[in-house]
This record gives structure tokens, C-alpha cells and sequence, in this order.
């Protein structure tokens, strides 16, 4: 059972998507919350395992109280609910450990999709705006976000590893890499678990902005003729 506690200052929607989720047989919502200090108050009464959180919210907004739920908690997983023009908003949720970036107007069959997947240990990022957010890992690549990964791990890597990797770095969805490279989604997820081990990151918001400020990955474009 997968338990989610709900924080957005829109109680219409908070409601709405307690209802929806809380008749699914594999999740329990925990609270429906408004903003980030009433979630901080709930996760000490009742842990989630998830939290779909408003990145827009009054008193403290989804970014700060990201920051403070993984610092007292770093096995809460969160995901970011927002809308398209939040921007500026992007790279400090995703800094601060949220494993996902939904649009609000995600479908409930998507927004369970993103649930499960956060909940088995990877990161969920709507493909609406994938292409967002790696253009904004590239210009954090011009700054001091760096990942590091030692060099003897990249040269683990297979040429196999390398097209998949090379998909991340476009932005590409599980269900886009699995359609362009011939595999399926459950082949391309158990390739991506692979690179992680490899390369010792966190999750696949790790590998992305690895991969735009990698020497060695700009090398492999060469190589491949892309």
C-alpha cells in the first residue's frame, strides 16, 4: 500500500484527487493538506511514502518545504505538481530531491502512473515538459551545479548504456527511448537502473544533468555522428 499525502492551497483540487486516489486499491491518502507547514505538521503524525506537492503555496511554498521534508525525512519521496510556466521553479525542487515535475493537468491514469514509478525508486518528469527542463539543465552546465562521476565508472559504461544515456540527454520519456532504440519500457527502466549502479547517481534528474555536462557524453555525439 502506497501512502500519499496531498498538499495544494486549492482545496478543490486537494479534495478531488483525495477522492480519486483514495479508490484506488494500492493507495492510501494520508492528509489533504493547503500549504507547506501544515505538511511538515502531518508527516509527523503519519510518515507518507509520497507527497504530491503544489509547488505554489501560501505560508511556505512546494520548493522550501521540498527542502525541509528531505532534510528530516530523505525517504519521502515528492512530486512537484505545477503548471507550465513555472519555470524558475524547476531546478530548485528538482536540487532539493523532488524525484518527480508533473503538470496539473496530468491525467489521474498518468498521475497514477507517476506515483508507482517515484514509489519503486525512479524519477518522473512529464514529457510535456521535459524539453524545459533539460534545456535548463543545460545552462545550469555553465554553472557550478556540477554532478561528478569518476572516469574509471564512465568507462563501465556499454555502447548499449551510451544510446540510452544519449535519449536521457534529448529529454526523452522511458516510453520515447523504448520507441526510437526498438525495446521495450521495461528493457529501457532496467537499463537505466544498470547506468545508475554504474555511475553511482541518485536517480535519472542525476543522470540528466550529468549527461549535459559531460565531457565524456559530448565525446559519444562524436563518435556516434550525432
Amino acid at each position: 500500500m502506497m501512502k500519499v499525502l496531498i498538499a495544494d492551497d486549492q482545496e478543490l483540487i486537494r479534495e478531488s484527487l483525495r477522492i480519486v486516489l483514495d479508490s484506488k486499491k494500492n493507495i492510501e491518502v494520508t492528509d489533504a493538506v493547503a500549504n507547506g507547514q501544515e505538511v511538515l505538521r502531518s508527516i509527523k503524525e503519519c510518515v507518507p511514502d509520497i507527497i504530491l506537492m503544489d509547488i505554489r503555496m501560501p505560508k511556505m511554498d512546494g520548493v522550501q518545504c521540498t527542502q525541509i521534508v528531505k532534510e528530516l525525512n530523505p525517504a519521502i519521496k515528492i512530486i512537484i505538481l505545477t503548471t507550465f510556466d513555472d519555470d524558475e521553479f524547476v531546478y530548485d525542487a528538482l536540487k532539493f530531491g523532488a524525484s518527480g515535475y508533473l503538470l496539473k493537468g496530468v491525467s489521474m491514469d498518468g498521475l497514477v502512473e507517476a506515483i508507482e514509478t517515484v514509489y519503486s525508486g525512479r524519477a518522473m518528469i512529464n514529457p510535456d515538459i521535459a524539453t524545459k527542463v533539460v534545456r535548463l539543465f543545460s545552462q545550469m552546465a555553465q554553472g557550478d551545479h556540477s554532478i561528478h562521476v569518476e572516469e574509471k565508472l564512465v568507462l563501465e559504461l556499454t555502447k548499449a548504456e551510451w544510446k540510452i544515456i544519449r535519449e536521457v540527454g534529448k529529454g526523452a520519456s522511458n516510453k520515447e527511448i523504448a520507441e526510437a532504440l526498438f525495446l521495450s519500457e521495461g528493457t529501457v527502466r532496467n537499463y537505466l537502473s544498470t547506468i545508475l549502479n554504474k555511475l553511482q547517481l541518485r536517480d535519472r534528474t542525476q543522470l540528466a544533468i550529468w549527461v549535459v555536462q559531460s565531457h565524456e557524453f559530448k565525446n559519444q555525439q562524436k563518435v556516434s555522428g550525432k
